[in-house]
């Protein structure tokens, strides 16, 4: 058991680590934007590391031993983020300005959160993966569609547009039904994917509604509590 967990880990390890210097090398090199390149990363970290899941055993451990992925490479964020390890390209690709310190909340309250949701809901309840794909996808096409053609703004959240909305509600429905049918593929979740429909409708709604207040850098933490709160009266 011990020996799949090491390999599940080691695998989860190498794959993350390379999506992530792939695109601090693509924003370094000035093939993507700094703000893009946020955003992708943003995006597809998440999926990724949940996607390795299924990788580790049907072990109380596991899910601990897979957190420290996430948790190791905040460990990283925060010593880039406080100038302790120098990482031009990451502070290129995580930043909007440049200033590292920058790095010391977004991409951090990300790691926690997935470190968090790792720990406590693993696959074995629908709620962490859809609380993290809403964060993942909704969060980072949001930003993107709202950067992009975002001229229409909410009257009561000037920063954001309602295109932004769309791409929040989209993006998370879509990566949450797209996650969960795969987990349903692979029987670590038993119900038909048509009775996720409208859980994931209904915390998709509640989580573009928070995500549209006029709040700054905390999107990773209240989308996501936001999606625990109606997960646990879901389920």
């Amino acid at each position: 058991m011990l020996s799949n967990n090491l390999f599940a880990f080691i695998v989860t390890l190498v794959v993350t680590l390379a999506w992530l210097r792939l695109n601090d090398f693509a924003a370094h090199r000035g093939w993507v934007g700094s703000q893009l390149s946020r955003k992708i990363i943003h995006m597809g970290t998440g999926p990724i590391f949940v996607l390795c899941w299924p990788l580790f055993t049907n072990s109380p451990v596991s899910p601990y031993i897979a957190a420290i992925v996430p948790l190791a490479i905040t460990i990283q964020f925060i010593l880039v983020g406080l100038g302790i390890i120098h990482d031009d390209a990451a502070v290129q690709a995580m930043t909007r300005t440049g200033d590292r310190r920058e790095i010391l909340r977004g991409p951090v309250y990300y790691g926690i959160v997935f470190v968090i949701m790792t720990i406590l809901y693993w696959y074995e309840q629908p709620t962490g993966i859809i609380a993290l794909m809403l964060m993942c996808g909704g969060d980072g096409l949001a930003d993107i569609l709202g950067r992009r053609y975002g001229k229409s703004k909410l009257p009561w959240s000037p920063g954001k547009s309602w295109i932004g909305s769309l791409g929040m509600f989209l993006g998370g429905w879509i990566f949450s039904v797209v996650i969960i049918g795969i987990y349903i593929g692979l029987e670590l979740l038993q119900a038909p994917l048509e009775s996720y429909i409208l859980p994931i409708t209904i915390i998709a709604i509640a989580g573009t509604a928070i995500e549209s207040l006029p709040f700054h850098d905390i999107d990773n933490i209240t989308v996501t509590l936001t999606a625990v709160i109606f997960g646990v009266f879901i389920w």
